[in-house]
């Protein structure tokens, strides 16, 4: 976590909280989704420094706080979080280093006051801040420390000389460290045989090694690195736990070899071996720094997240286990664009009172510039993530208590945007509110912006009185030297916030100095906008063909202003808007036009949230203006495709349920398929979410579809899953119906008919009586009689057509026993019992209510009596009675004009007037009729 790091993460926020509300018109209603809030780029290098608290209140908490004992920041785990806090830390103070020229061309090597100076300077006793160079990781003191030499043999020979003089002069410490940094020299060439010679050297004559620590532990942890690089198994135990212990247990331990890792690696293994954590994380920590300072990040990582685990498992009470730790884990899951790992431990960071390493801001851009890893790159231009929202409002209650106005305001303004986004009006005013305090304490342009954009916002949030207030007052301010631009802006909002309140002719008095204004300045866009708002008030006034006008005089603006991204999007909405005005006037293929225009240019700017608009209008379009299912299909698969790219799980559900529906319509093999896929990923969909009742259904559907496509081994198996994922929703009512639907499949289908039964009698019918659902069980008792019925099953069926009858007299609809007794006499008809099929008929015409209302009421006496007639003379050989029914028969006929049947019936009468009862005079009466009939006809 650099300083690039984290001014990478301020400047991405400083791109989200960009705006042009002071420069460029407002379309009205247009999407707020499309803003930008602009923030001040002086407050981006004040941002590093703001600490992060919990939450708001708890600012006064942490004020009065206390500090760490001296005991307490002397803890083991004090050592390594002090270590961690300390990571962002990117450099050292200057030091003016001394500086000694290496030149062994003077043939003077064996003269000793050639090398007093730097032999004085290493001789010094203990450990000075200017020796830092020599021990350090880099090696420093080869350009520091030493110059003038072409080659690092120059420079060895140079301190070989210095070694000489130095042990001849017993000047102990120049002896020391010379041994020391030729063996340095030696270890960087691998030439570690020859390196542990000097080191074991400096060893030697080190007498007073505490005096300086620094070399202390450079010379046990090199040398100690070298005999276990060389498996010297003699001399490295005793040596190797020196190392250790001076490594682990001495603070702010500084590498001067990438070989002591070797002695890290052997600390950690004992560590582990003896089950000691403290020890084990103070190892890690080392690893880590060691890591960490090489720059390889990678390596560092899996010691990082095993000291995690460790600072939890081991944690005391006066230690958060999610300090420090989880910042420098998310910081390299970031590198490693792990993003969702980097969010996770973005988000557990935490202060406690104590002030931690990486800034408020810098935590807020992790999590967005993460999340905008996860989701789709199209919304970052104009998207703030709502689970930014949290390290938004740390960062803010920071910047309250350090009293840094300018950040407060910015953060107001990019909260105001995020409630904005999701239409949270209220808060949205809230801070923007706040922002416009704030904006006075900064400058006058601040105070000015702030001020429109809540102007901005009271008028979505339908506070036009406001919103007028607030306009009228920033008018009433502006001088003559004030920009034209930002006149006509105000113009603008004004004329809107007007002709929302009714207002209409302030409003297009409004626009038309906005429009002034914008052709005074050469603004294309800003004179489209116009255009438009004056097309959106001719819609109010019922102006159709004035705002078709207007429209079309804003898109042609708007095409000599293509390339913007803002400016494609406003024309998208225009010509969403025109497309409305000619598909309501009856000029649907222009209409039609205007969406794919608006489609193409939604999709020129990728732009999601247009598309989608436009896809779902084009898909109304093809569905009630110009249906066209193969059209409706292709804008449907685009609409699911945004919406899935929008992560709406729900919406892409129901699309795909539409989908379905449209592909069964075709009714072929191949889109009965396609909507069975559809309906199975909708099906997913739906468990995915829980949502039981849809699940249900979707279950039923494929079970369907699977019987259209004849694959009878599944058909069942869907539509049990149907009824049982509506039983874990406790829905009886559905779950009724689902096993009506289920046997409806199969009573209403050309093969295996017999299998509804199970489902109307074992499955619906008790559930049906359990719930008292009398006319689902009446349905239910109808359609197994004639399930029965066409199987022969005559017995059974009286059984079920007999139980009809008696519910269907509990039920306060005389239709209902008019059917029951009609289908009861059905049945006896089919098993020949035809005395009682007679009563049942006669029973049935007496529920069919007097007068008769509608013309079916005749056609169904007609066919009874007719049926009646035929039994009374060649079933029960009763002339007399059939006479009767054929009469009432014909009367029936005469009342609804149907002369064929009036025919029909004469000639039946003359039949049995003539052959049966032998009465002529009646025959001839009919015959009469038949002559009258023809002729009528004729």
């Amino acid at each position: 976590m650099d300083d690039v790091t984290q001014q990478g993460c301020v400047e991405l926020l400083n791109s989200l909280s960009q705006t042009d509300i002071s420069s460029v018109y407002r379309l009205d209603g247009m999407d707020p989704m499309g803003m930008y809030i602009k923030a001040s780029y002086g407050v981006i290098e004040e941002f590093a420094e703001i600490e992060i608290t919990d939450s708001w209140e708890e600012i006064e908490a942490m004020n009065g706080s206390s500090k760490y004992s001296s005991s307490e920041k002397s803890s083991p785990e004090s050592e390594w979080k002090d270590g961690v806090e300390g990571f962002h830390i990117s450099g050292h103070e200057d030091i003016d280093d001394p500086k000694f020229f290496v030149d062994l061309n003077t043939g003077e090597v064996e003269d000793s006051e050639i090398f007093d100076p730097v032999l004085t300077f290493l001789n010094k006793e203990g450990y000075q801040t200017y020796f830092q160079p020599l021990y350090d990781l880099p090696m420093s003191f080869l350009s520091s420390t030493f110059y003038g030499f072409s080659e690092e043999e120059d420079l060895v020979l140079y301190l070989e000389t210095s070694r000489n003089w130095a042990k001849k002069s017993h000047m102990t410490w120049a002896h020391i460290r010379c041994c020391f940094l030729l063996g340095r020299i030696c270890a960087k060439r691998m030439k570690l045989s020859q390196a542990r010679v000097y080191f074991e050297e400096a060893l030697s004559a080190l007498k007073h090694g505490f005096l300086d620590l620094h070399l202390l532990t450079a010379l046990y942890a090199n040398l100690s690195a070298i005999y276990l690089k060389q498996d010297n198994k003699l001399k490295q135990e005793l040596l190797v736990e020196k190392a250790a212990s001076l490594l682990s247990c001495l603070p702010h331990h500084k590498f001067s070899s990438e070989i002591e890792f070797e002695v890290l690696k052997y600390i950690l293994r004992k560590s582990i071996i003896i089950k000691i954590l403290s020890f084990e994380a103070r190892t890690c920590y080392l690893i880590f720094m060691l890591f960490r300072q090489l720059g390889r990040y990678d390596e560092a990582l899996p010691f990082v997240e095993r000291l995690q685990f460790l600072v939890i498992a081991s944690c005391s009470q006066t230690l958060d286990p999610t300090l420090g730790v989880l910042p420098i884990l998310s910081h390299f899951y970031d590198r490693k664009y792990l993003p969702h790992m980097a969010l996770a431990s973005a988000r557990l960071c935490k202060s406690v009172g104590l002030k931690i390493m990486p800034s408020p801001m810098w935590r807020v851009g992790i999590v967005i510039q993460n999340i905008f890893k996860i989701v789709d790159g199209s919304l970052k231009n104009n998207y703030i993530p709502t689970q930014a929202a949290p390290y938004l409002k740390y960062a803010l209650s920071c910047s309250y208590e350090s009293g840094d106005v300018k950040a407060q305001r910015t953060l107001c303004l990019i909260l105001s945007k995020l409630y904005l986004q999701h239409s949270l009006f209220s808060g949205a005013i809230s801070y923007s509110k706040r922002a416009v305090e704030l904006g006075r304490w900064t400058s006058d342009e601040e105070a000015f912006e702030s001020s429109l954009f809540l102007g901005w916002i009271y008028i979505l949030d339908g506070h036009f009185e406001q919103a007028c207030n607030i306009l009228i007052s920033l008018l009433d301010s502006m001088q003559e030297t004030d920009s034209t631009t930002q006149c006509g802006v105000v113009h603008n909002l004004l004329a809107v916030a007007q002709k929302m309140d009714n207002r209409f002719l302030e409003s297009s008095r409004g626009y038309s100095q906005a429009f002034k204004m914008a052709t005074e300045t050469g603004n294309k866009r800003n004179q489209a906008i116009t255009f438009a708002n004056f097309g959106r008030l001719a819609v109010s006034c019922q102006a159709v063909v004035m705002a078709q006008r207007y429209f079309l005089q804003s898109y042609k603006l708007y095409l000599e202003v293509m390339g913007c991204a803002e400016a494609e999007q406003e024309l998208v909405q225009v010509l969403q808007w025109l497309g409305h005005i000619f598909t309501e006037h009856r000029m649907p293929e222009n209409g039609k036009l205007c969406f794919e225009l608006a489609l193409l240019f939604a999709l020129k700017s990728n732009n999601l949230k247009s598309q989608l608009k436009i896809v779902e209008e084009l898909c109304i379009y093809y569905s009630k203006v110009s249906p066209n299912i193969a059209a409706h299909i292709i804008y449907c698969e685009r609409w699911i495709y945004l919406v899935q790219l929008l992560k709406d799980k729900q919406k892409e559900g129901e699309l795909l349920n539409t989908l379905s529906q449209l592909y069964q319509t075709l009714n072929t093999a191949k889109s009965l398929r396609k909507a069975l896929d559809y309906t199975k990923q909708s099906l997913r969909i739906s468990i995915d979410l829980g949502h039981n009742d849809q699940a249900a259904e979707n279950w039923f559907q494929a079970g369907r579809l699977y019987y259209l496509l004849e694959e009878e081994e599944l058909v069942e198996i869907y539509l049990h899953a149907s009824i049982q994922a509506s039983s874990k929703a406790e829905a009886f009512s559905n779950t009724l119906r689902l096993y009506e639907a289920a046997g409806d499949v199969f009573f209403n289908g050309v093969y295996r008919r017999e299998r509804a039964f199970g489902f109307y009698k074992e499955g619906a019918l008790p559930l049906a009586k359990k719930i008292h659902e009398n006319e689902t069980q009446l349905r239910l008792f109808h359609k197994l009689t004639q399930l029965l019925v066409s199987q022969g099953l005559y017995k059974k069926s009286v059984e079920y057509a007999t139980m009809a009858v008696r519910l269907s007299a509990s039920i306060d609809n005389p239709l209902h026993e008019l059917v029951a007794f009609h289908r009861l006499a059905g049945v006896y008809y089919s098993m020949q019992i035809y005395e009682i099929a007679e009563y049942c008929y006669l029973k049935a015409l007496s529920l069919v209510p007097s007068p008769m209302q509608h013309e079916a009421e005749s056609g169904y006496f007609l066919k009874i009596y007719w049926r009646l007639g035929n039994i009374a003379l060649f079933k029960r050989k009763d002339a007399e009675d059939a006479i009767t029914y054929f009469l009432l028969a014909l009367a029936a006929a005469i009342g609804i004009g149907n002369e064929e049947f009036q025919l029909l019936l004469c000639n039946k009468l003359v039949d049995i007037y003539g052959k049966f009862l032998l009465d002529e005079k009646q025959a001839d009466i009919f015959r009469e009729k038949i002559v009258e009939i023809g002729e009528k006809s004729t």
